[in-house]
């Protein structure tokens, strides 16, 4: 009979589910103990307990990240039971993952599309901008502003098609005969600037546009003093505004493009140059002053004016006035008075007033142009427009 050997107090305090206590008897119905018996451990304060190298670890969540702890102080041969430590793993908890900056939205958001907008105006060309001068419908601008494409700058059958349909034909009817002229429409809705002289002393306006439109048209302001007027088609709308441009960026030899409607041609086009700037034109200002341009019935079928101290064109009369003008070399003929003198990128610089023409019993070899234009410089009607839509300085 083999004797089992067992040392003093080694398995008394071992709690096991498996094993009654030695003075209890077995129960068939218990599973089978163990093979062997674990060593019992010894408690470590404060320490957590040691798990036998055989016991089932804790499922470990991949994401975790693992550090080592040692399980016990002491170092070897302490008499704590814990000779060297064990190594024990506890999951850190992983670091939540920065937050995503949100897109800013609201007031800032709207700021910095507003600046965006801003810089991309004032950084390059300004298209369409419009002068509020009582009437947001006159389209304005800076030399800048190209109203035909950049690749077609100074092509002028490009300036033609774009800004022929701002230029029409006014026919003003007088005592005496008809007036024939120009003019620049300017808003949408029908106001044109023409010249003076061209509707001075009508009894009525018609007007017809590029395309073949009639109008009827009224006098809504006159200034004798810089030979303006300004006159608003009945029942008109959707018409194409010309884009006024900046006369004070024009410079001598700048290419140049006229139309109007000489001698009842609606729509006649001629190219030139800039000849001079600041020329001193003096003009009547009598109230029949209209009544020789472009006559139909009667009359010389010019516009007399001075220049240099010499008068063109027949007696300018007593009562004069004088203002700054461009000149240009482009061919201009009666009738082409208030039409609308463009520069290389479709811009308005201007309202033809005056140019030299041969007497109506010259020869035919001294008929045409001579290439002596004038030509009221835009930034004066944009000062005088105000004044115009009130009743002008002559009301």
């Amino acid at each position: 009979m083999t004797e089992s050997i067992r040392r003093s107090g080694e398995y008394e305090n071992f709690e096991n589910p498996y094993q009654a206590p030695s003075s209890a008897p077995v129960n068939p119905e218990w599973p089978p103990p163990p093979a062997y018996q674990p060593v019992q451990q010894q408690p470590v304060p404060q320490q957590p307990a040691q798990h036998h190298p055989m016991q089932q670890q804790p499922v470990v969540e991949p994401t975790h990240v693992w550090q080592t702890q040692a399980a016990g102080s002491g170092g070897h041969g302490n008499g704590n039971g814990n000779d060297g430590g064990t190594a024990l793993l506890t999951a850190v908890a992983a670091e939540p993952a920065p937050a995503k900056k949100k897109r800013a939205r609201g007031p800032l958001a709207l700021l910095a599309a507003v600046a965006i907008v801003a810089a991309a105006i004032g950084g390059g060309t300004a298209y369409g901008i419009q002068e509020l001068t009582g009437k947001d419908e006159v389209v304005s601008s800076s030399t800048t502003t190209s109203v035909v494409p950049s690749s077609k700058t100074g092509d002028v059958a490009s300036i033609a098609a774009a800004v022929s349909p701002s230029v029409v034909e006014v026919s003003a009817t007088l005592s005496n005969g008809t007036s024939t002229g120009s003019g620049v429409i300017i808003t949408t809705d029908g106001e044109i600037v023409t010249n003076n002289h061209v509707i001075s002393g009508a009894n009525s306006i018609k007007v017809t546009t590029s395309d073949g439109k009639s109008y009827t048209a009224k006098v809504v302001g006159t200034d004798s003093k810089k030979d303006l007027a300004l006159i608003e088609l009945e029942n008109a709308s959707g018409l194409k505004a010309a884009t006024l441009g900046n006369s004070d960026g024009v410079q001598v030899g700048d290419t140049v493009v006229a139309i109007g409607s000489p001698e009842g041609l609606t729509g006649t086009v001629t190219s030139g140059i800039v000849s001079a700037l600041n020329r001193d034109v003096t003009v009547s200002t009598d109230e029949s002053q209209g009544q020789g341009q472009g006559q139909q019935g009667g009359g010389e079928g010019n516009w007399p004016f001075q220049f240099g101290g010499q008068e063109f064109n027949g007696d300018t009369g007593s009562s004069t006035t004088t203002y700054k003008a461009l000149q240009t070399d482009a061919s201009l003929n009666p009738g082409n008075s208030g039409g609308a003198l463009i520069d290389a990128s479709g811009n308005i610089i201007g309202i033809n007033s005056a140019m030299y023409s041969a007497a109506a019993d010259s020869s035919s070899s001294d008929a045409g142009s001579v290439g002596l234009g004038f030509a009221i410089p835009i930034n004066t009607v944009k000062a005088d427009l105000a004044g115009l839509r009130a009743g002008g300085s002559d009301s």
